[in-house]
């Protein structure tokens, strides 16, 4: 799950004023003491991204021979490196605009759709009348999702006030919206007749030369339709590695944590992380608690192939004569993909999982997105520069009007979370109003311009 470290960054100019007076020395001894520093630095640049090459299959003895296998020219992983060094610590989820070749045909908001491909999980767990055995299969459910979230592209960052919108799977309706631009923020729901899910995603990261750890700080909400349970999900961090040399891939570790806020039953699962020649890669195993905090149930496997179950007892182990029981297996997934997207990545970026009258602010229509995916990188990355330039003049014009911006689909909710670090959005009952209104026409709106804008028609280059 990679960061978002793109969206409207100040222009150039103003990037490089900001570097130039961190990097400014003053007279005398201090700065004499930070030139000397600064050389030492570069010095340490010039070798340390090869010592942060990390290739899970085979140690670090060949670090720089990996270090060359990179999505970069040669030429480019040194600029990217020593333009990136100088945010080494930092969270960069809005400093840095990051080049077309490291980014997927698809954004973030697209991306957040992801965890529905097993939502049919869900539906078993709404049903299921044991409720501890809920938690197994709703945690099942929040496990899946990682087979897709391991490629190691960057999804487009979206643009304040885009949304996307999914149907036709399950028979559930998705709708996400970016919400907030600094710092960036979505928001997103997605229902069905046996569950509704509800999400206020923010992420922070650091970045660490070569790498970058990923924290989400986000809120993600369940609640289960039949018994009325408001389950809680705690995802673990996600480290990118070899993100300028070598190889880029990614790892998730620590602890996920899903809580049935209503019974107090909990889940806690370990992502074990990925060793040395890949051992433990993959791997989650754990308990469902009940509300007294005994083990009722193990669940084990890998997110990248299966997980199952298995009932146990109070000292956690499994019952006698009890094996796993598996109940989640991940799809076949087209061989030799490019982006190494699954089936059903594919599937929400084409129109076909669009509602008829669809959104003119949706990802699907982005012209950067759409000419990547025809392969026209060239054309991408000037559809990119051009849609972020139209966002800061949108920006200035709402400060200069005293216009404020709110989102159309979500409205904030007050409530704060994550020590005072998010501010919660819930979804409003607008976005199905629009469609009702929309579903006696007869049009087809699926090919009109990309418009998530405030102002549209009014922007001059």
């Amino acid at each position: 799950m990679a960061g978002k470290v793109d969206a409207e960054t100040p222009p150039s100019g103003e990037m490089e004023s900001k570097s130039s007076e961190t990097e400014r020395g003053g007279g005398g001894l201090f700065g004499a003491l930070q030139s000397w520093g600064g050389s030492i630095f570069k010095s340490i640049n010039s070798f340390m991204g090869y010592e942060d090459v990390v290739n899970p299959e085979g140690g670090q003895e060949d670090a720089q021979e990996e270090a060359k296998k990179s999505r970069f020219k040669p030429e480019e992983r040194e600029h990217y490196w020593t333009m990136m060094s100088k945010y080494v610590g930092a969270d960069v989820t809005s400093l840095v605009t990051l080049p077309v070749v490291i980014v997927e045909p698809m954004t973030t908001l697209q991306k957040m759709a992801e965890i529905m491909e097993y939502s049919e999980l869900l539906n078993q767990a709404n049903m299921c009348e044991d409720p501890q055995l809920r938690l197994v299969y709703a945690v099942t459910w929040a496990v899946s999702v990682y087979f897709a979230y391991q490629r190691a592209w960057k999804p487009f960052n979206p643009i304040l006030g885009e949304t996307y919108e999914m149907e036709g799977h399950n028979g559930t309706r998705f709708i996400a919206e970016q919400v907030s631009h600094h710092p960036p923020m979505g928001a997103a729901h997605a229902e069905n007749e046996h569950f509704i899910y509800d999400i206020t995603s923010k992420l922070k990261t650091k970045f660490l030369g070569n790498s970058l750890d990923v924290y989400p700080v986000g809120r993600t909400r369940v609640v289960l339709k039949r018994t009325g349970d408001v389950l809680d999900l705690v995802p673990p961090p996600t480290k990118v590695h070899n993100l300028i040399f070598g190889r880029t891939w990614i790892d998730s570790y620590g602890d996920m944590v899903l809580t049935n806020l209503t019974t107090g039953d909990k889940v806690v699962l370990y992502f074990q992380p990925c060793g040395w020649f890949g051992v433990g890669r993959y791997e989650v195993d754990g308990y469902v608690y009940d509300a007294n905090e005994t083990p009722k149930y193990i669940v084990s496997g890998k997110w990248n192939s299966s997980m199952g179950y298995v009932k146990c007892d109070a000292d956690g182990e499994p019952l006698e004569g009890q094996e796993l029981e598996k109940i989640w297996e991940v799809a076949p997934a087209p061989e030799n993909d490019k982006y190494s997207y699954t089936y059903f990545a594919h599937k929400i970026n084409n129109f076909d999982s669009s509602p008829k009258h669809m959104l003119p602010s949706d990802s699907r229509v982005r012209p950067d997105r759409l000419a990547l995916e025809k392969g026209d990188s060239s054309t991408a990355a000037a559809e990119k520069h051009r849609l972020e330039e139209r966002q800061r003049w949108e920006k200035a014009q709402r400060e200069q009007r005293g216009e404020p911006w709110a989102p159309r689909w979500f409205r904030p909710t007050g409530e704060i979370a994550c020590d005072g670090d998010l501010p919660i959005y819930e979804f409003t009952d607008s976005y199905n109003e629009h469609h009702a209104d929309q579903a006696n026409g007869t049009s087809d709106n699926r090919t009109k311009d990309f418009c998530p804008w405030q102002f549209p028609g009014e922007y001059v280059v």
